[in-house]
């Protein structure tokens, strides 16, 4: 399985800055532009303090990922039984977290480089882009996998699909609603479903497995160590531009990484795209090109865009970090309406490209070849309609949580 291409550039960030009282910023609101709202003194002292506490929640994840065992695991764990005892963080929530720490550094090196020193920056951003990257194949695969199996299910009613491996430890049974009786207009594609279900398991297993060592091989190599120490430095010091004083102000870097959203928001098919009955995306998706589908790249960078501008308001507000899942709960709900909208429309794209791929396997049959079909125009149904959710929340005015 190919990695992700756009991920090694998925910027982002994740801390906790000097807590400062909050304080209006005084900015025109339109739509699709989002109000700064809340934000605490935008100096220089707010970019090495986030970056300082982004440094140290990367070697806390680290200190954790090593306590926990050396296991990268992509999968959502065993779940937790009502009123039970939530079980101690392991490989997965230790991995996650390291990923998540790696991509904001990186993305807010990216959105304030002008203050930092050059030589640095540039050699520290692509290194925590690729680690960022490497980490995240495992849980991708282990994710599109969970998708497309549940989807298949959905579409058919059948429930005979194979077990799944989870990690290198046990066979889990695939975790999906109780079986519905197949209409009589479903018979062909239940014929097909199990067989098709059995070729996504394997095709995709064997790519979270490729995955996993390529993590282990990452994490266990000298570029890996070579950033970890970086990362152990910056927790200390942050290395700025001579010419950088500590009153500088951050917004006009922050309001360009927003600009650049909003000009990649602009330039989308909003219309088209959140239509529907998409003519383009159609003809594409009945094209025997494997090829990416042409419209998917815009919008996977606006997902990136948007990441970057929501990492730079953290900086600006003072790097609230949140909960796990939550960076920064004072921000725009509107923006974490469009990222999620942006987050299931990668995913379906991305489910859709591996149903594709797994039905051009040779000498499959065509019950198989029909229900991978069907999954696949599923899926571009979910992008379509992941189009039209961000739209929606896009055209909203901003609404800021208490």
């Amino acid at each position: 399985m190919a990695q992700r291409h756009l991920d090694p550039t998925d910027p982002p960030a994740t801390a906790t800055a000097t807590a400062a009282p909050p304080a209006a910023t005084a900015a025109a609101v339109a739509p699709g532009r989002s109000a700064p709202g809340r934000s605490a003194p935008a100096d220089a002292e707010a970019l090495t303090g986030y970056l300082r506490a982004q440094a140290t929640e990367f070697l806390r994840a680290l200190r954790l990922h090593r306590e926990t065992g050396t296991g990268t695991h992509g999968g959502h764990g065993t779940p937790v039984a009502q009123g039970a005892e939530k079980p101690p963080a392991g490989p997965v929530d230790a991995s996650r977290l390291l990923r998540r720490a790696a991509r904001r550094l990186s993305g807010t090196l990216h959105t304030f480089q002008p203050l930092l020193d050059a030589d640095w920056a540039e050699a520290m951003r692509p290194e925590l882009a690729w680690l960022s990257g490497t980490l995240a194949l495992e849980h991708a695969c282990a994710s599109r996998l969970e998708r497309l199996l549940e989807a298949l299910h959905r579409l058919s009613g059948s429930s005979a699909f194979p077990a799944r491996q989870q990690g290198r430890t046990a066979a889990v049974a695939v975790t999906v609603p109780a079986p519905h009786p197949s209409p009589p207009d479903r018979g062909s594609l239940t014929v097909g479903a199990a067989k098709a279900g059995a070729l996504l398991d394997r095709q995709l297993t064997l790519a979270r497995t490729r995955a996993h060592s390529t993590a282990l091989q990452a994490l266990g190599s000298s570029r890996f160590h070579a950033v970890a120490d970086k990362v152990a430095l910056l927790a200390s010091e942050v290395p700025l531009r001579k010419t950088t004083a500590p009153t500088t102000d951050l917004r006009p870097l922050a309001a360009a990484a927003e600009d650049r959203l909003t000009d990649a928001v602009t330039a989308l098919p909003l219309v088209t795209a959140g239509n529907p009955y998409n003519a383009q995306a159609l003809i594409h998706g009945l094209s025997p090109d494997p090829a990416p589908h042409p419209q998917d790249a815009q919008w996977h960078q606006v997902r990136l865009l948007l990441r970057l501008h929501r990492y730079a308001l953290e900086v600006l507000s003072g790097g609230s970090a949140g909960d796990a899942e939550d960076p920064a709960p004072s921000q725009d709900i509107r923006l974490l309406a469009a990222g999620e909208a942006l987050d299931r429309h990668r995913d379906a794209s991305e489910a859709a490209a591996a149903a594709a791929q797994a039905a051009r396997t040779p000498r499959i049959a065509p019950a198989t070849a029909y229900a991978l079909g069907v999954l696949h125009a599923d899926q571009r149904h979910e992008v379509e309609a992941a189009r039209y959710a961000f739209q929606h929340s896009w055209r909203k005015e901003p609404i800021r949580l208490p």
